[in-house]
C-alpha cells in the first residue's frame, strides 16, 4: 500500500508573507516602539557637533517626510520596492541599494570561507565515528560550539595579528583579511555540525546492510558515503541555517574585525536610525535566508529520493550512545565547586587597588578591571546565564514539538525568523521593552526555534513515511496510538538532545546581545557581559575572559554527555519489539555483485 504526502506549499507562502510584512513593519516602526526622535538620531549621525535646535530638527523631518507618520512612510517605501528602489540613506544621502549589495557581497565572501572551516572541523570529528563504527559521550565537539565567537575572534586577532603579525587585524582588502574571521566563525559551527552528524551515524553503522555490505566486499570508502548519505537528510536543514548564521549572525566578528558585512551595516543603521538602509539591510538578509532554506529543502528531497515520497523508507533502529558516567559526573563537580565557591564572595566589591590581578588564594581566578573578584562574579552569573539559556532551551524544544506536526505552516515562519540575526531581533526588542535579561531573552526565544523545528519536522515527515508505520495502519492501530508509542518516541529523543546540545548556544547569543549592549546591563554579573568587559584587556589579563568561556564549554560538555547518559540507560532499558525493523540495505554500488536482504 503507498501512502502520498500531500505539500500544502500554499500555506508555507501565506505564512512567509506574513511573517516577512510583519517583520518588515516592525523595522519601519523602530524609531517609534523606541519612543526616541528619529530626527533627533538623524542629526546626531549626520553631524555629532551640530546644536539639535528646533529649526534643525524640523529640516530634517520635512527632508525626511516624518511628519506624514510612520505607516506614510512604510507605504512611500514599499511602492518604491516594488520598482527595485531601496531608496536613499538618511544619513549619507547615497543610493541604500549599492551599500546592501557591497556588505552582502563581503558577508556571502565571509560564508564560504566560514561555512568551508566548519565543514573540514565538522569531517574531522566525523571521521573517527566512520573508522571506528561508534562514538562515545564525549563532549569535546560540544565544547567547540560553545566557545564564544567574539571571544575567539580577539584571541585569534591578538595572536596571529598583533604578536605574530601573521595576518591583518582589521579591514577588508584582500584574502588574507577572510582568515581570521572565518575561523573564528567557523569552529563553533563545526563544532555544531560534527555533534550532530557523528551521533547520528552509530546507529546506522550498526544496520544489518553494513555488515552484508562489508562481506561482500564493498570499500570502506563507499560504505561510509552511504552511510553519510543515509545520516544527512534530516539535518540538511541544519546546514543550510548555519550558513545563514555565518553571514547574519557574525556581526559581533564583523565588529572585532571592523568587516563592512551586511549584519555590522544593518546594526550601524539601527544605531543610527537610518530607516532606508536598515530596512535594506533586513530584506537582504530575509532573501538570504529564504534562498538558503529552499536549497536545503530541494537537496534533502534530492537525497531521500522517492522513498518519502511512497512512504517507503526504513529508519535506523535508536541506539544508546557509550557515555561513561564519570564524565558528566566530573563535569558537574567542577562546575558546583565553581559556582558554590564564587556564590560566597561579593561580586560588587571593587578593590582599584587590586585590578586585574593574577589569580591567587585571595582570588583563585583573578580579579578584573575595578578589582572585582572574578570568582564571585562567575559565581553569581550562573544563575542568570544558565537559568535564562535553560527556560529559552526548553521553551524552544515545546515550539519545535508543536511545529513539527505543521511543517508546512512552521515552515515559513521558520524561513524568516531564521534569517533574522539575533542582534537586529534584539535591537526590536530592546526599543520595545529596553534593554536587560528579560528582552534579551525574548529576542533569542523568538529565533530560537527554527532549527529544533526543522530537525522535528523532518524526523515526524520521515517516521510518517516509514514502512513500519505503513504496517501498522494496516492493522488497523489508531492514530493515537502511532502517535504516543512510535512518532512521538522517535522524534522527542533527538530533538531533546539536539536542545540540549544547542544550550551553550543559546547562553552565547544572550552573552553576544550583551556584547553588544543589548542584553544585561553593567554591573551585573552575566557571563556574556564578563567576557564584553574583560575584551578590552584580555592580553594583560586573560583569566579574565578565560573564565566565563571554560564555564561555557563545560556547560557544553555536561549537557551533551549527560544527555548521552541519560538516553542510553532508557534506550536499553526499553524493549526492542517496539522498535522498527532493521532497514533494507541501499542498493550496492554497481561494480559489486547485488546483495539480497
Amino acid at each position: 500500500m503507498k501512502v502520498r504526502i500531500g505539500r500544502p506549499a500554499d500555506a508555507a507562502t501565506l505564512t512567509r508573507l506574513l511573517c516577512l510584512i510583519a517583520v518588515l513593519a516592525a523595522v519601519g516602526l523602530l524609531p517609534w516602539l523606541s519612543g526616541r526622535d528619529p530626527a533627533l538620531a538623524v542629526l546626531r549621525a549626520r553631524s555629532a557637533e551640530q546644536d539639535p535646535t528646533e529649526e534643525a530638527l524640523d529640516s530634517i523631518r520635512q527632508d525626511l517626510g516624518l511628519d506624514a507618520g510612520p505607516l506614510s512612510l512604510l507605504g512611500s517605501w514599499a511602492s518604491d520596492l516594488l520598482r527595485g528602489d531601496l531608496g536613499t540613506s538618511w544619513v549619507s544621502g547615497t543610493e541604500v541599494l549599492p551599500s546592501v549589495v557591497s556588505g552582502l557581497q563581503v558577508s556571502l565572501a565571509l560564508m564560504g570561507a566560514s561555512l568551508g572551516v566548519a565543514l573540514l572541523l565538522a569531517c574531522a570529528l566525523v571521521t573517527p565515528v566512520l573508522v571506528r563504527g561508534r562514538t562515545s559521550g564525549g563532549a569535546w565537539a560540544a565544547m567547540l560550539a560553545a566557545v564564544p565567537e567574539f571571544l575567539l575572534a580577539t584571541i585569534a586577532l591578538l595572536v596571529f595579528g598583533v604578536w605574530l603579525r601573521w595576518l591583518p587585524t582589521s579591514g577588508w582588502a584582500g584574502p588574507e583579511n577572510l582568515v581570521l574571521p572565518a575561523v573564528a566563525l567557523g569552529v563553533p559551527g563545526g563544532g555544531l555540525l560534527g555533534r550532530l552528524v557523528a551521533d547520528s551515524l552509530p546507529a546506522v553503522l550498526d544496520e544489518r546492510w553494513v555488515e552484508l555490505w562489508r562481506g561482500a566486499g564493498v570499500s570502506r570508502a563507499r560504505i561510509a558515503g552511504a552511510a553519510l548519505r543515509r545520516v544527512l537528510p534530516p539535518l540538511v536543514p541544519q546546514f543550510g541555517m548555519v550558513a545563514v548564521g555565518l553571514t547574519g549572525g557574525a556581526v559581533a566578528v564583523e565588529t572585532v574585525f571592523a568587516v563592512p558585512g551586511i549584519g555590522r551595516t544593518a546594526l550601524g543603521a539601527a544605531k543610527s536610525q537610518d530607516l532606508p538602509l536598515l530596512q535594506g539591510s533586513v530584506l537582504a538578509l530575509l532573501a538570504l535566508g529564504l534562498v538558503t532554506g529552499a536549497l536545503a529543502a530541494f537537496a534533502r528531497r534530492r537525497l531521500l529520493g522517492p522513498a518519502l515520497r511512497d512512504a517507503s523508507l526504513s529508519l535506523p533502529p535508536a541506539r544508546p550512545v557509550r557515555a561513561h558516567p564519570m564524565i558528566p559526573l566530573s563535569l558537574f563537580t567542577v562546575l558546583a565547586v565553581t559556582i558554590g565557591w564564587g556564590l560566597s564572595r561579593d561580586p560588587y566589591a571593587v578593590d582599584t587597588t587590586a585590578r586585574l590581578a593574577e589569580p591567587s588564594w585571595a582570588h583563585p581566578l583573578g580579579t578584573d578591571g575595578l578589582g572585582r573578584d572574578v570568582l564571585a562574579r562567575l559565581g553569581h552569573g550562573a544563575a542568570s546565564t544558565v537559568g535564562t539559556a535553560a527556560a529559552v532551551c526548553l521553551l524552544g524544544l515545546l515550539i519545535a514539538l508543536a511545529l513539527g506536526f505543521l511543517p508546512r505552516i512552521a515552515e515559513g515562519a521558520a524561513d524568516i525568523a531564521n534569517a533574522l540575526p539575533p542582534v537586529i531581533v534584539g535591537i526590536l526588542v530592546a526599543a520595545a521593552v529596553g534593554p536587560g535579561t528579560g528582552g534579551a531573552a525574548l529576542a533569542v526565544a523568538l529565533i530560537s526555534w527554527p532549527a529544533l523545528s526543522a530537525h522535528a519536522a523532518a524526523l515526524v515527515q520521515e517516521v510518517r513515511a516509514s514502512a513500519f508505520l505503513t504496517a501498522q495502519r494496516a492493522i488497523g492501530a489508531s492514530p493515537f496510538w502511532i502517535l504516543t508509542r512510535h512518532v512521538l518516541p522517535s522524534v522527542a529523543g533527538p530533538v531533546a538532545r539536539h536542545a540540549l546540545l544547542r544550550l551553550p548556544g543559546i547562553a552565547l547569543a544572550l552573552a553576544s546581545l550583551g556584547f553588544l549592549g543589548l542584553g544585561a546591563q553593567p554591573p551585573a554579573p552575566e557571563w556574556g557581559l564578563l567576557l564584553e568587559e574583560s575584551r578590552a584587556y584580555v592580553e594583560r589579563a586573560p583569566w579574565a575572559a578565560l573564565a566565563p568561556a571554560v564555564a561555557l564549554a563545560l556547560l557544553a560538555g555536561l549537557a551533551v554527555s549527560g544527555a548521552a547518559l541519560t538516553q542510553g540507560r532508557g534506550l536499553r532499558r526499553s524493549a526492542p519489539a517496539s522498535a522498527p525493523a532493521p532497514a533494507p540495505a541501499p542498493a550496492p554500488a554497481k561494480k559489486e555483485a547485488p546483495v539480497e536482504v
